[in-house]
């Protein structure tokens, strides 16, 4: 729910919630969604935090279809846009890889739309150009109802020397050029990128939260949940975490380190699928929040503020909150405003007299579940209020980065 007020910067919380509100109220199927999961991309309520990454020359709305009841999101591509691209494209495949290979793409590409187009899924578009304005030129054409990704990802060297896949990763002025091409057009951005090559991805993904973009999409390679951990700690964007995510416990390590979302290419069978769908179904039900962060002491991201105590002993919260540049007193203050006038606000018999300052469901303590029980809520409703203040946790942190140009 935070990255829809992120794109939303110019409004206020308090229409924030407004406008969620109204969004859950155009259909039953889509409040179910979202009141599950809190995910939103491209104004459209996505049903589960399971996604397909593209596969080059295998990934296209034929191979989506076939998927389509277990997944929330798909990236269909890559798809070169542009002579340099093409020709790197026919290169590759004269070498035996698989690629789409088309002599005019944007047709291609307005097919591959129309087919997913009737579907609950959020469709994106995982395009390779050389310019921003060939990326550009494709938005003009298809508009606004998909995500168009820009990959930075591609490792062959006949694309990189064309001026894409990696060589975005090592030339962080063209990548924001081409992110800013495609926001003028007003358009959801994601940025397929993979962990390792660039010589700091915290930085990068600075770079590309500022420049405009809505989603960074990371294939970790033989990196773990700490990059996902380094990288949410860096940026407010939407994450989604790629790369041998077949298992829920695999999975439930990328969500508890930052990320909103996990994609699939070679494992996304539909069996795999299924069973991870039914998996994080089950957990959200029982909950609340899907995705929350292991709590700070015990290697959370920053998003675990929402489970801390009052910054009153020799713990990782204080180093966070100097690293961070918010006081102590600060601190105090935005937590307890931000439960001011909800369920949280309460608990004059917990350890510091609220909620707010309560640890994760998952860990034992008699008096946060006595005070939860006399407010007469569930845990997992108890869970979804700290999701609700990580938000506005979030948001104060960011948003103060964001307008901060020495940043």
């Amino acid at each position: 729910m935070l990255h829809l007020f992120i794109i939303m910067e110019n409004e206020t919380y308090k229409e924030f919630l407004q406008f969620r509100k109204k969004l859950c109220v155009l259909n039953m199927e889509a409040m179910q969604y979202y009141e599950r999961f809190g995910l939103v991309i491209n104004n459209k309520v996505v049903k589960t935090p399971l996604a397909i990454a593209s596969m080059a020359g295998c990934v296209d709305a034929g191979y989506v279809l076939k998927r389509a009841a277990h997944i929330g999101a798909a990236f269909i591509g890559g798809y070169s846009i542009d002579q340099p691209t093409m020709d790197a494209g026919r290169e590759m495949a004269a070498a035996g890889r698989t690629e789409f290979i088309y002599d005019d793409p944007l047709e291609e590409l307005k097919k591959q739309v129309a087919l997913l187009s009737a579907t609950d899924i959020q469709a994106g578009l995982n395009l390779r150009g050389s310019t921003p304005a060939s990326y550009a030129a494709v938005a003009d054409s298809i508009g606004d109802s998909v995500v168009y990704e820009i990959d930075a990802h591609c490792r062959q060297e006949p694309m990189i020397r064309a001026g894409c896949g990696e060589f975005y990763l090592r030339n962080h002025g063209a990548l924001v050029s081409t992110i800013e091409a495609l926001k003028s057009h007003d358009v959801t951005v994601s940025v397929k990128m993979r962990a390792g090559v660039a010589p700091d991805d915290r930085v990068l993904a600075k770079k590309i939260w500022k420049a405009g973009a809505d989603i960074l999409h990371v294939d970790l390679m033989d990196h773990g949940y700490q990059k996902i951990r380094q990288i949410r700690n860096s940026c407010p964007l939407l994450i989604i975490a790629n790369n041998s995510i077949n298992t829920f416990e695999r999975m439930k390590d990328m969500f508890s380190h930052g990320a909103d979302m996990v994609s699939l290419a070679r494992h996304s069978d539909e069996r795999t699928l299924a069973g991870l769908d039914a998996a994080i179904t089950r957990y959200a039900g029982e909950h609340g929040w899907y995705n929350s962060p292991k709590q700070l002491c015990r290697g959370g991201d920053v998003r675990s503020l929402a489970f801390c105590c009052m910054p009153v002993k020799s713990c990782p919260l204080i180093p966070t909150l100097e690293k961070i540049g918010i006081s102590r007193d600060e601190y105090i203050a935005l937590k307890m405003d931000s439960v001011s006038g909800t369920p949280l606000d309460q608990g004059k018999h917990t350890c510091f007299g609220s909620l707010a300052w309560c640890c994760k469901d998952s860990s034992p303590c008699m008096f946060r579940d006595m005070t939860i029980r006399q407010a007469g809520m569930e845990s997992r409703e108890y869970m979804i209020h700290k999701r609700e203040l990580s938000e506005k946790i979030m948001h104060r942190l960011f948003d103060t980065e964001k307008n901060d140009e020495s940043c």
